[in-house]
């Protein structure tokens, strides 16, 4: 069990009542870590004394993230780049975890080598010469060599009796690195991790997940599901002490009353390095498209009172000054008429950047206006394809019209709209990509970002994935296993993963000569808000206008409301709607 007075342990060299929790590098820095701060407040509830920290803000993981990703841009044909930064997270944290593997003695260098070249092939469909893997090598060499240096400062500062390590896909390389790390230096430490690894690429049904168990001895506990109450009965020592695994059926499957959930405690982050706050109403989906693993991870769908909802974002806005806030919802159509009228009827002014579904509600010009007086900054909308084919084989429950509907009226209203294409679903053809190809180039003037992926097979956690199973192969030679513990899986139907992501390319080359943009940087961003302005009159604001905290904008409570037809305007009064 662990203790709460703050006393140190001199044997073991740690405080026993210390909890560290760390979200290392790779993970897009948009919003203060959520995960562990909300594991923070309810742990620090419980009398327990938690640190959290974020690696992906530190300037040396951002600069070694941009090498490698330079050097790739340097030999790769910018026609293969396609989704470029996504789709190369794959390779990029492949070879982390690889690199790894290798240097522990996984492999011989002959077969480390071949096994980088196939990554940066199967994804980009580019021939890696000699040189230029060593100098990718290199890049990743620089990266353990500052994770060891930034852990160990962690580690000595803190001297904690648990370390817990949020892993995803892109960050289990280092948090495998970073709990062997801590258990040589603190033998007496306990490693937990726990993430979203565990509901899609790393599930307890994948037979990599034993193999991952194997190779991980220095990994005491591994938690699967919302960790607030599992840690916090680890920490009590309500688990038999051989038990390694720890699932949300270990309590029955009950989740926490979202209502009673405090805010995140952010204290430890320094938040002018993240240019958003975060919240959320919700937990889950409501939803279970085939693609899809959400509802694995949170179970059932549940969201806050909205009066509650709002409390929070006031409370979050006093504590921070942020305004824009990045909703962590997976959908927000079962509440956000409701959110909007309150935000309206008590006169408050906070932009929301959430997930939406395309629905008759989206079709609605007077809720868009609605929802954008209420604070509506951005919508991310899933609209996948613009077959209605593979719409049906996708089970989205919506049509191309109504795809085009939604986006046009959420655009018209100056609703920054980002659309997410899945290319190569499981039996498209060309003639189906061609239609999404139309229908992407019909709505340019309507989409602010327009985003797209291959589409992943996942060994488990998509709805109906069993139907895939027949199909379902390693994309990789059987030694990568031993380097990559976290296999990738793919089917044998047809697209094949090469045609995929050749449409990928092509898709990404369309919307470049549409001038429709994909932005990640500051300054593409600021170039994609500049061009929403010129296309939309009520277009909300750019986000470098939030960047200062002590500027107020309200200037959702005046927007004007553009009839259908949009020949004229007509000015309403103050929330007329």
């Amino acid at each position: 069990m662990i203790i709460k007075e703050n006393v140190y342990d001199y044997k073991n060299q740690i405080y026993p009542n210390k909890i560290l929790l760390v979200l290392l590098p790779y993970w897009t820095p948009l919003i203060p870590p959520q995960g562990i701060a909300q594991i923070k407040v309810y742990l620090e509830e419980h009398g327990y004394n938690v640190k959290t920290a974020d690696a992906n803000v530190e300037t040396e993981f951002k600069e070694i993230y941009q090498r490698y990703f330079n050097i790739l841009k340097k030999f790769i044909p910018k026609s293969n780049w396609g989704n470029f930064y996504n789709i190369g997270h794959d390779v990029l944290r492949n070879h982390i975890m690889a690199y790894f593997n290798h240097a522990n003695g996984s492999s011989d260098k002959d077969t480390y080598k071949d096994l980088i070249k196939l990554l940066v092939y199967h994804t980009y469909f580019w021939n890696l010469e000699e040189e230029q893997l060593f100098q990718l090598d290199a890049v990743i060499g620089d990266f353990y060599r500052e994770l060891n240096f930034y852990m160990l400062g962690l580690l000595e500062e803190e001297k904690p009796a648990v370390l817990g390590l949020t892993a995803h896909l892109g960050t289990l390389g280092a948090s495998m690195f970073a709990f062997k790390l801590a258990k040589e230096k603190y033998p007496g430490i306990m490693n937990v991790v726990g993430g979203t690894i565990f509901a899609g690429e790393l599930p307890m049904s994948s037979p990599d997940f034993d193999l991952f168990l194997e190779r991980t001895p220095f990994i005491d506990k591994v938690i699967i599901g919302e960790g607030e109450q599992l840690f916090l009965k680890l920490l009590r020592d309500e688990f038999p002490a051989a038990q390694r695994v720890i699932t949300m059926q270990d309590i029955n499957g009950r989740p926490l009353d979202i209502d009673r959930v405090n805010l995140p405690d952010i204290s430890d982050f320094e938040l002018n390095r993240y240019p958003f706050n975060a919240a959320f109403i919700s937990k889950s989906c409501p939803h279970q498209c085939r693609f899809c693993s959400v509802v694995a991870f949170f179970g059932q769908f549940r969201e806050k009172k909205i009066s509650h909802a709002v409390d929070q974002l006031t409370e979050l806005y006093k504590k921070h000054g942020v305004k824009l806030f990045h909703m962590l919802d997976s959908i927000a159509n079962p509440f956000m008429t409701a959110l909007a009228s309150e935000l309206i009827n008590r006169g408050l002014s906070y932009y929301m950047d959430f997930y939406m579904r395309v629905s008759d509600e989206v079709c609605d010009p007077e809720k868009t206006y609605l929802w954008r007086r209420g604070g509506l900054y951005r919508t991310r909308l899933g609209i996948e394809t613009g077959s209605p084919n593979l719409l049906k084989a996708m089970d989205k429950g919506i049509t191309v019209e109504q795809s085009k509907a939604a986006i046009k009226s959420l655009a018209g209203t100056g609703i920054k709209t980002t659309t997410y294409f899945v290319v190569g679903f499981p039996g498209e053809t060309e003639e189906d990509f061609q239609q999404t190809l139309d229908f992407i180039e019909e709505l340019k003037n309507d989409i602010w970002q327009m985003e797209c992926n291959p589409f992943y097979y996942y060994y488990a956690g998509q709805p109906e994935g069993d139907k895939w199973a027949n199909y379902r192969m390693l994309l990789y030679p059987e030694y990568a296993r031993d380097l990559l513990i976290s296999q990738t899986w793919i089917l044998s139907c047809p697209p094949s993963r090469e045609e995929r992501f050749k449409r990928m390319f092509r898709l990404v080359e369309h919307c470049t000569k549409l001038g429709i943009p994909n932005p990640y940087s500051t300054e593409e961003i600021y170039e994609a808000d500049e061009r929403w302005k010129k296309l939309h009159e009520n277009a909300v604001p750019s986000v470098i206008e939030f960047q200062d905290r002590g500027v107020h904008i309200d200037e959702n409570k005046y927007v004007k409301k553009l009839i259908p037809a949009r020949e004229s305007l007509q000015e309403d009064g103050d929330f007329a709607f």
